[in-house]
């Protein structure tokens, strides 16, 4: 199995096992300030991992790429849609629907994110996987409509596909500095974002709940949204936005799965229809192959990589044979035929 697909499935598993646990964290804080402490838990733990990481590695060739102040505006807008508003609107649904129906409609995220890397970010697509997405659309509709009350809007449903669309922003910009280190990346998104959120939550007179509460809440975060992210821009790297996007699809499935299990819900006839038509939708991401002739231009770029085919070329400094490593590069014209996903060096016209 390709490795990007791996760091996009534990991605997935992480992030959707989230939810249920979110779910249970929602009448103990307001959503906004449980957001906040969510994407802070995230951050201080990541902040321990890039610590412990600079100390092993301090003496070693094969150092992280750091973002650029050519990467900012990106990765500002990614904080500000990802970091702040998604988690926002995320807390503000689960208050008012089941954690299994708002773990299956977190799959509209996929859904968003292929169609902004499609129509807004220009990233390739076939037939197989546009069917796919378009299953998942049907499942989301109908878990919405299963959500409707007896009069009004399923108000806690459009919620959540509001941070969906929020996270598929904030996943085409996080595309764009994807080379870097995931891990200061991911670090600096849960701080940044965990200290607005929570700001916000106190200044509209949240009260916090006891300390447990507030570790088991940081716990959940640094596991569902920090090492999720982490892995998440490693699939970026290697898949492309939309691609990245599908295999994530299965996040909800895993955290479907876990609020059957851990919270006793009992899912109506709608739910199971529309896991099936999520399935099928994944399965034929799953099952898709993109293969044809195609030109590398000449580009200079860092990022972690092993000398393979395209990545011939020599060295300014005296290297010690390890592999993989880091460092800048120059890639030289190559036109070629294989099996790949749009990763950063596959972002090609058809």
């Amino acid at each position: 199995m390709h490795i990007g697909v791996i760091y996009a499935l534990l991605a997935a598993v992480l992030f959707g096992a989230s939810t249920p646990f979110a779910k249970t964290l929602v009448g103990q804080m307001p959503p906004v300030a449980l957001a906040g402490v969510l994407y802070l838990g995230s951050g201080i733990g990541l902040l321990v991992c890039y610590a412990v990481r600079a100390v092993v590695q301090r003496n070693s060739q094969d150092q992280p790429v750091a973002l650029t102040c050519h990467d900012l505006p990106w990765f500002a807008g990614a904080i500000a849609a990802g970091g702040v508003a998604g988690p926002l609107l995320l807390m503000v649904g689960l208050s008012s629907i089941s954690a299994s129906a708002a773990s299956l409609l977190l799959n509209m995220e996929g859904v968003l994110t292929s169609m902004l890397a499609w129509f807004v970010f220009k990233e390739n697509f076939d037939r197989r996987v546009f069917i796919g997405m378009l299953l998942i659309v049907a499942a989301g509709v109908l878990l919405s409509w299963d959500q409707t009350p007896a009069a009004g809007l399923p108000w806690g449903a459009i919620a959540i596909i509001g941070a969906c669309l929020c996270w598929g922003i904030d996943n085409n910009l996080t595309r764009k500095v994807s080379a870097s280190d995931p891990l200061q990346i991911a670090g600096t998104k849960g701080l940044v974002a965990g200290s607005v959120n929570l700001t916000i939550g106190l200044a509209l007179g949240a009260s916090m709940p006891a300390a447990p509460t507030i570790l088991l809440a940081g716990v959940v975060g640094f596991c569902g949204y920090g090492l999720s992210l982490v892995l998440f821009v490693l699939a970026l790297r290697h898949l492309g936005t939309a691609r990245t996007g599908a295999y994530f699809s299965a996040a909800p499935f895993a955290g479907a799965a876990l609020s059957l299990l851990m919270l006793g819900e009992v899912p109506g006839a709608l739910f199971w229809v529309a896991a099936a038509l999520m399935g099928g939708g994944i399965w034929l991401h799953l099952t898709e192959s993109h293969a044809h002739e195609h030109e590398h231009l000449p580009m200079s770029h860092a990022h972690k990589h092993s000398h393979d085919e395209h990545h011939q070329h020599e060295h300014d400094f005296d290297w010690d044979g390890v592999e993989p490593h880091a460092h800048a590069h120059q890639h030289a014209p190559l036109r070629h035929s294989h099996p790949h996903y749009p990763d950063i060096h596959h972002r090609h016209k058809h």
